[in-house]
């Protein structure tokens, strides 16, 4: 009878204590590299020795797909809400704007339509912290520096400043963290990266001085110099190098202040990149059939609006089904020296993908090819030398971005073939016992540890 009490003790109650065991993570560092590949920490010869070290200690994805575009403001808001574009409401880098004029990117966080992590955080109890992550101006966020510029300038220090939070903010960070910066200091030059080392010292500042139960660290550097020199280019290698030397400084504060045990990191990012060698411009046809007669007077039919490897064409009328006709007959006649750099993607699989619910179609280009906007001269252009780009519709490894986590909860030495960019919210919650609402992401029991 003894026995049997036992027995049944254990069967029934051993599970139950042993679940209590796993603690939800009491912090979470969220950081991002824009363009980050998986081959930055696949491959040791990209230098990315403590992001490798992450990958060896814990979890790690051979490729994340992003959302389509496969562009920075769409995939950095899926990370922290776990859906797609369709229904967060931020579809590109910046708003369509149907008479061409140009203005400032999503950067307002009220142009979120769904809750987020910050949101779940503060609701939690728990105290956040942003170094430029997008879309976070005005976001109820403890500590918050956002990704802003100001159009046509190229000093971000003032505008940056004016939309921190607390107020002084700026001012702390430059006493306690980096030192007064210039505008170099906080911006990004030819073969310059300063901004990444003051990115990762102001994200360990806020570590070391306030522990936030969420803090999310944007760093720029990598994406924008594979955009001027293209995958491979001496710049690009030296921007990741100093991305993982920003990482130690961030882990390193992690580890100060004795929260490393407590503590669910994770690398991820946003895209990946592809050299490209021409530019196609699909608004030549466009103007040239009459369907654009002048934008900015609203005299239009149709138009394409790009997104560096893809664009996508919107009717001023929707209804206007006889506008579509013509420019799905402009690019059936083109020769197919030209049509083979695109392909059509679907209204159906838009749908599918979550993409900007206002286009009727997308292009998204092939061999090297992105898009332009111009309305006036060559259909094709060709690059002077080789450039790169992202945006692509999502379904080749090239766009892939990447993923790797350590911390309580989870596995060492996981390695998944592949996941998807809405994952990382669902993982996030699952693993902080946050309170969150329906995701489009999934959860991958394979991760997940059970001590």
């Amino acid at each position: 009878m003894k026995n049997k009490c036992v027995f049944i003790f254990a069967f029934i109650f051993l599970p139950v204590l042993l679940r209590a065991q796993v603690q939800p993570a009491k912090y979470v560092v969220l950081i991002t590299i824009d363009g980050l590949r998986p081959e930055f920490y696949l491959d040791p010869s990209w230098g990315m020795v403590n992001l490798r070290h992450l990958m060896e200690e814990g979890v790690a994805a051979k490729g994340v797909n992003p959302v389509f575009p496969s562009v920075t403001y769409p995939d950095h808001t899926s990370i922290i809400t776990g859906v797609t574009p369709a229904k967060h409401g931020i579809y590109f880098n910046s708003p369509f704007r149907p008479n061409g004029e140009s203005g400032q990117s999503y950067v307002y966080y009220d142009s979120i339509k769904v809750p987020t992590l910050f949101d779940a955080m503060r609701k939690a109890g728990r105290t956040t912290a942003d170094i430029i992550w997008p879309v976070t101006v005005h976001a109820p966020i403890d500590y918050n520096v956002p990704d802003i510029a100001q159009p046509g300038s190229k000093d971000r220090r003032g505008i940056t400043a004016s939309t921190v939070n607390p107020p002084g903010l700026w001012n702390v960070l430059q006493d306690s963290a980096v030192g007064q910066l210039g505008i170099a200091d906080w911006n990004m030059f030819d073969d310059e990266m300063g901004m990444d080392e003051n990115i990762g010292r102001m994200g360990a500042y806020l570590i070391r001085v306030h522990k936030p139960g969420l803090t999310a660290i944007h760093f720029a550097a990598a994406d924008h110099y594979q955009h001027q020199y293209g995958r491979d280019g001496y710049m690009v290698r030296a921007a990741v190098a100093g991305i993982d030397r920003g990482l130690k400084t961030v882990l390193e504060a992690i580890q100060r202040v004795g929260i490393r045990d407590s503590t669910v990191i994770i690398v991820t990012g946003d895209h990946g990149f592809e050299d490209v060698y021409r530019t196609f411009q699909p608004n030549v046809l466009l103007k040239k059939s009459g369907l654009m007669v002048d934008v900015k007077k609203d005299q239009w039919r149709a138009q394409f609006y790009q997104q560096g490897g893809c664009t996508f064409l919107v009717l001023k009328d929707p209804a206007d089904k006889r506008a579509e006709e013509i420019v799905r007959g402009l690019l059936r006649g083109l020769p197919d020296s030209v049509k083979q750099y695109f392909k059509i993607i679907e209204k159906e699989e838009l749908e599918k993908r979550g993409a900007f619910p206002g286009a009727v179609l997308a292009l998204t280009g092939l061999k090297g090819t992105s898009f332009g906007s111009k309305q006036e001269g060559g259909l094709m252009d060709v690059l002077p030398v080789v450039k790169g780009n992202h945006g692509f519709y999502p379904d080749h490894k090239e766009i892939r971005t990447g993923f790797v986590a350590v911390g309580p909860g989870l596995k060492k030495g996981v390695v998944l073939e592949e996941m998807n960019i809405v994952d990382i919210c669902p993982l996030i919650v699952r693993l902080t016992g946050v309170a969150f609402g329906p995701m489009d992401g999934k959860v991958y029991p394979e991760m997940l540890s059970e001590k």
